[in-house]
């Protein structure tokens, strides 16, 4: 599988640029994004706007699981796999 860096610094050059509770406390691929409250249901929607502008994907509404947008790591997984889906 190809690495997911590439898919991991868009998204989090989008999330700390979109929330400042992002850029307060800084972010790394692995923190926690919704326990921490960087995202919230609507962060969540901006979000996936940008995963569908940014890399040219349609997520599903069954896909709008928590676990896709722990944090950054998840989402580039579930990016990743979209597009090795498609």
């Amino acid at each position: 599988m190809q690495s997911t860096q590439p898919i991991s610094d868009a998204i989090r050059n989008f999330v700390i640029s979109q929330f400042p509770l992002a850029r307060k406390r800084g972010v790394t691929d692995s923190d926690l994004l919704l326990e921490t409250g960087v995202l919230d249901s609507l962060g969540i929607l901006d979000v996936v706007q940008f995963i569908e502008t940014e890399f040219g994907l349609h997520i599903e509404d069954d896909e709008l699981l928590p676990e896709n947008f722990q944090s950054i790591q998840n989402l580039s997984e579930f990016v990743q796999k979209k597009r090795g889906a498609a």
